[in-house]
């Protein structure tokens, strides 16, 4: 089975008139004020899933700031999820300066959705008052026993719409405040997964940490994927193509091409995503 574990969709009120929404939420300007990025529904998602042969799709919302805007979104990853049980697997988003997260973060967990993300906050790093501000959420995820997916990027290299000035001992920070949370860093976590090659704390702190590969085709050469396993291990890499941003069907050209074996390929492709959803089954 094949799990994209990284996919954005937007109910038709964001894409139709996506400019309203520029007031008041600089992070969603910033990466959509451009007519060329892409918005795309769930009905538009499924469609491409059958073209590329994706069986599941973990899909979310936005870190918007107005509660009004997440509880729109929200409500249309669940409506989404239940018009599509068998493909579409919801995680609820919110921007984690909203005082009003935690609050969303259960009453879409008692709805049903599967996990929390891609949580970010794009115009600064992950600073301490931050990442003690999302306790009760974290909190909440290890109540319902669901993962937690944030945005990470790379410290260095080029500047790109989307990319935060956090650092990765701010990531790190992150995980060590949360060791009992199973936490997925988007995009490769940055980078950080290298310091899993250290002798002492980093692998024991790494424990319950996935990393996706949401735009990595835009990031880095396809090498990663072999330098990522022999690293933190297979099992630890979840296929996210970052939809719809990039089709998957690139992300398996460069695993293929990296040297991948067929038994590391179906890890990446959808087992470690299979289990980290259902820890249990």
């Amino acid at each position: 089975m094949i799990i994209d574990f990284h996919t954005h969709v937007f109910p038709s009120c964001f894409r139709d008139d996506r400019s309203a929404f520029f007031s008041n939420e600089p992070a969603f300007e910033n990466l959509y004020l451009s007519p060329q990025a892409k918005l795309a529904g769930a009905k538009e998602l499924i469609r491409n899933m059958d073209e590329e042969d994706i069986h599941k799709s973990v899909i979310f919302g936005f870190p918007w700031e107005n509660p009004e805007h997440y509880r729109i979104h929200n409500d249309y990853i669940i409506e989404s999820v239940h018009r599509y049980p068998n493909r579409l697997i919801g995680f609820c988003c919110f921007s984690p300066l909203s005082a009003g997260g935690s609050r969303e973060a259960e009453r879409c967990l008692q709805s049903g959705l599967s996990g929390v993300g891609e949580l970010a906050v794009y115009g600064s790093g992950l600073s301490p008052e931050i990442i003690n501000s999302l306790k009760e959420v974290m909190g909440l995820c290890s109540q319902f026993d669901v993962p937690f997916l944030l945005h990470t990027n790379e410290p260095i290299g080029h500047n790109y719409a989307g990319k935060t000035p956090m650092t990765l001992p701010q990531i790190y920070g992150f995980i060590k405040a949360y060791p009992s949370n199973r936490i997925v860093l988007a995009h490769w976590g940055g980078g950080i997964f290298f310091y899993g090659l250290m002798k002492k704390e980093v692998k024991e702190v790494f424990k319950n940490v996935w990393f996706d590969t949401a735009a990595s085709p835009y990031l880095y050469n396809p090498d990663i994927y072999r330098i990522a396993g022999e690293t933190i291990g297979f099992d630890k890499i979840l296929f996210g193509s970052d939809y719809p941003l990039l089709k998957p069907k690139r992300y398996f050209k460069e695993m293929e091409s990296a040297g991948l074996s067929p038994g590391s390929m179906e890890q990446v492709k959808g087992s470690n995503a299979a289990r980290l959803l259902s820890p249990n089954s």
